[in-house]
């Protein structure tokens, strides 16, 4: 048994949002600036091509730029393209407010004090590659606290090596990128390009106008830089009451009653093994605040420490697995999963390194990795019975960095692939559909696929950083 640290909260979370959402709001008509006043700074705003441009101008005037609109917005979802030159460093003002007058805030014990003339507010981070950093989507308290409200700044916000290398991966840093930020209560999440970068909570402001600053600069190699924003979007959120979620890696009441139990507890390997030996692999998986991972290596499929599975086997069950995809994730659920048979390859033939046999709950970055491309109909993506069969088009998976919720529900041949609470596909072991999917697929050379009458549960190595929680199984009746 190897036993971990494990750091578990009483999580409170808000439903959906788009359940309490009024319709979007176009903030920028495309042709003029009507709606909006610049506050402070040099740089010069103008329209063109259907976009807000604002350029720099060196040396700077003394402080930043701000482009705000002229209404304040206090709960909503705000969502913008914007294209950076390098050279810029920009940003997005949220629930912002500017001091005609010196104020003074109260935090901490502290008096904050904000100079008259200045714009002072939630910013969230815009830049492509100023100065060799990346830090798009960090909150920053402009003006006022004057640093970045991510708790683990300096490890993994903003300051993080860990968060400029994931902005590079998905930055596209001559070309358009998506902003999200969702402002509802006390919570603050952004969104880049559709992977979570920042998820605080914080209630100094709650309410003010948007912002799109320039930074200033005296740099003169920055003279005339650019940054561009378009379909720039806002809907109105009503907060909705806080829900109260059991602590992950625990059963409720109610569960426990329902048949329930958790197939990990949270903290131990006890229950799992490799797929290969008795033992629990010593690389590729590490337990980390109440969270099962799979860490970042350069191997492929099962190429490391290889995947793990129960040590029990099961015929008739309901499963429920969170897991935590990162961009580019590759990664599966496999049930029914035969660990005596030699891994195959993409063409069916028998190899020495490679995951264990059994149907498979695709786990992937759809947007990302190219084998949601491949395949046949869109079989490899994400929910899909891998190689096999297609899950639902209209799937709604969570942004890349949030937890989703896969579940496989077996009752003899009938098999259920849900996701988030929604049926994304199902099928019948032994039909005359599922055996010419296999017919038809890598594997094709393996004798009753997917019919056997029990097997292992799997969590899939495959070189990507994904991680699992909330493993919870019921068996079910034959």
């Amino acid at each position: 048994m190897r036993l971990l640290k494990s750091s578990l909260l009483v999580v409170i979370t808000l439903a959906a949002p788009e359940l309490f959402a009024k319709g979007w709001i176009n903030l920028f008509n495309g042709k003029n600036l009507s709606g909006w006043t610049q506050k402070t700074g040099n740089a010069t705003y103008f329209v063109e091509d259907g976009c807000i441009v604002g350029q720099m101008h060196v040396p700077g005037g003394g402080t930043n730029s701000f482009l705000c609109t002229t209404r304040d917005y206090d709960n909503f979802i705000l969502e913008l393209d914007f294209k950076a030159d390098p050279r810029v460093n920009s940003g997005v003002q949220i629930r912002s407010q500017f001091a005609d007058k010196p104020v003074s805030v109260a935090w901490r014990g502290k008096t904050l004090s904000v100079g008259a003339g200045y714009v002072y507010g939630y910013q969230v981070e815009v830049d492509t590659d100023f100065k060799g950093k990346t830090w798009t989507g960090g909150i920053y308290d402009e003006h006022r606290r004057g640093h970045y409200l991510d708790p683990d700044d300096g490890v993994n916000g903003p300051h993080g090596k860990a968060f400029t290398e994931l902005n590079r991966q998905i930055t596209h840093s001559t070309d358009w990128n998506h902003l999200r930020i969702e402002a509802i209560g006390d919570s603050m999440k952004t969104y880049l390009n559709g992977v979570l970068r920042a998820d605080v909570k914080d209630s100094m402001t709650p309410k003010g106008f948007i912002g799109l600053q320039v930074h200033n600069s005296n740099e003169k190699t920055a003279d005339g830089a650019q940054v561009r924003f378009k379909n720039i979007q806002l809907q109105k959120v009503s907060p909705p009451p806080p829900v109260a979620e059991p602590m992950p890696n625990t059963l409720t009441d109610q569960e426990k009653k329902a048949g329930w139990r958790l197939l990990w507890d949270g903290q131990t390997t006890d229950g799992w093994r490799s797929a290969r030996s008795d033992e629990f692999p010593t690389k590729s998986w590490v337990i980390r605040d109440g969270e099962l991972c799979v860490t970042n290596n350069t191997g492929g499929e099962s190429a490391a420490g290889g995947d793990i599975i129960t040590r029990e086997r099961f015929s008739n069950f309901e499963l429920l697995v969170d897991f935590k995809l990162t961009p580019g994730c590759n990664s599966g659920i496999k049930y029914f999963v035969q660990p005596d048979l030699k891994p195959i390859t993409g063409t069916g033939a028998t190899t020495g390194v490679g995951s264990a046999i059994g149907p498979e709950y695709q786990l992937l970055d759809d947007a990302r990795h190219p084998d949601a491309r491949l395949g046949v109909n869109g079989d490899r993506t994400l929910g899909s019975l891998y190689d096999l069969m297609p899950a639902s088009k209209n799937k709604k998976p969570n942004f890349i960095g949030e937890w989703n919720t896969a579940r496989i529900v077996v009752r003899g041949n009938h098999v259920e692939h849900w996701l988030n609470g929604r049926e994304i596909l199902s099928y019948t072991r032994g039909s005359a559909a599922f055996r010419k999917a296999v017919a038809e697929s890598k594997f094709k050379n393996i004798p009753g696929f997917g019919e056997w009458p029990d097997g292992h549960i799997l969590l899939q190595e495959h070189g990507s950083p994904v991680a699992f929680r909330n493993i919870k199984i019921r068996v079910l009746p034959d």
